[in-house]
């Protein structure tokens, strides 16, 4: 059976733009996203900018019937996962629905942290304020962590293996990791990634409890990850989607497009607070990297966690030159213009990186001057021109959460086998 898992559709929707190309441009232009929060008056809370998913209108992209159903977060992933399946050349809700025994071989997993908190906040209020009976039935499950998998999949009759990764911002990285399992266990395909939506009252009010969050009210100056007066991150909303597949099926298929290949994964957790053991997110990318078969020579540029604090900025720039040697491989941080998209996150650094595969460009860490301290090549200013043939990309969540993804260059199509199903 073959053992390629390739990324045949990618798409986003995120603070840098709705869409991959408006994304891609974006980022390429070193486009800082984060401004006022608009959804709803924050000008009371300690926290008042983030990055927000620009000129969203669901009612523009689905059905009238889905929406009294669905969360703010929801529905932008079912409209990202229109447009990841559209990209791939298997478009079930907009065209021919896949077969009955088709259609157990295509599967779902995301990742998620937050759920719908805009719809529970909603109900919370009619709750309160009119009493149970005013509360819809769709609060059973529009607030659920495992919603947007659900509603994925009922839409597009993806029926196979599916499933929900909840470990924060390295959430999409073991979404990613799960769906290459379930593609080695016989599955044709998995729709995978991460999405978050959180910036309602109630949702920003739950994320005030985490000290790391910053207080400048500056979206050029809020979050700069590696810079020596870094003072914590900035939140946002948002996220990315991939349709990955069996090599072998995505040939069998004539899919279009392979924009790159899933090599290596792996995830550790780091220890309690107090221990004297060390922080393990070196080891989780020494471990993808072996999972690969790759040295650490091999990687051409390293998408970082880049959390913005000291203390956590200082533990990954050490990883990284530990295992790199300092200065030794272009590290660059994209979310910095973004804000930190929680699931999300990572998610959209995994779409971008194939991007940056597929055109050559190493994408900037805007308005970023690092600190020499840690030692490592932060590409800033403007795109760095680079041949990528394989990429890192990093990812910690809260409670010690490490995550690491190597991805590859698509095999030249001489390469490529058309293997039979097993």
């Amino acid at each position: 059976m073959g053992d390629h898992a390739v990324v045949t559709g990618v798409a986003v929707a995120s603070p840098s733009g709705l869409g991959t190309g408006a994304h891609w441009s974006a980022t390429l232009a070193g486009r800082v996203a984060i401004g006022r929060i608009t959804r709803f008056d924050a000008s009371g809370y300690p926290v008042r900018i983030a990055g927000q998913v620009p000129g969203f209108e669901a009612r523009d992209h689905l059905p009238g019937r889905l929406l009294p159903q669905t969360d703010h977060l929801t529905r932008l992933a079912l409209v990202t996962a229109d447009w990841a399946l559209a990209d791939s050349g298997l478009a079930p809700s907009a065209g021919e629905p896949l077969g009955y025994e088709e259609s157990l071989r295509y599967g779902v997993v995301t990742a998620n942290s937050a759920g719908g908190f805009a719809f529970g906040e909603n109900e919370l209020r009619k709750l309160w304020s009119t009493g149970p009976e005013k509360v819809s039935a769709y609060q059973s499950f529009a607030w659920f962590y495992a919603v947007n998998t659900g509603q994925i999949s009922i839409r597009n009759g993806l029926r196979g293996p599916s499933g929900v990764l909840v470990s924060g911002q390295a959430g999409a990285l073991d979404a990613i990791g799960q769906a290459r399992r379930v593609l080695r266990k016989g599955a044709s395909g998995v729709l995978t990634g991460g999405f978050d939506a959180a910036l309602c009252s109630w949702g920003v009010t739950s994320q005030l409890v985490d000290p790391r969050i910053s207080r400048d009210d500056d979206p050029g100056t809020a979050y700069r990850p590696f810079a020596a007066g870094a003072s914590g991150h900035v939140i946002g909303e948002g996220g990315a989607l991939l349709m990955l597949e069996r090599e072998d099926e995505a040939l069998a298929r004539d899919a279009e497009r392979h924009y790159g290949r899933v090599a290596g994964y792996a995830a550790t957790l780091d220890p309690a607070p107090g221990s004297d053991r060390p922080p393990t997110l070196r080891e989780a990318a020494a471990l993808a990297l072996d999972d690969a078969g790759i040295e650490p020579g091999r990687i051409d540029v390293v998408f970082a966690d880049a959390a913005g604090t000291p203390e956590l900025d200082r533990v990954e720039a050490a990883a990284i030159a530990d295992l790199f040697g300092p200065y030794g491989v272009p590290v660059t941080a994209p979310k910095a213009m973004t804000g930190r998209l929680s699931a999300g996150g990572a998610a959209v650094d995994v779409a971008t990186c194939l991007l940056a595969m597929r055109d050559g460009l190493i994408p900037p860490t805007a308005d970023v001057r690092p600190d020499p301290a840690y030692r490592i090549d932060l590409v800033t200013g403007r795109p760095r021109r680079a041949r990528i043939d394989h990429a890192l990309v990093l990812a910690r969540g809260e409670g010690g959460f490490n995550s690491a993804l190597v991805l590859a260059r698509p095999r030249p199509p001489e390469h490529r086998s058309k293997e039979p199903r097993c």
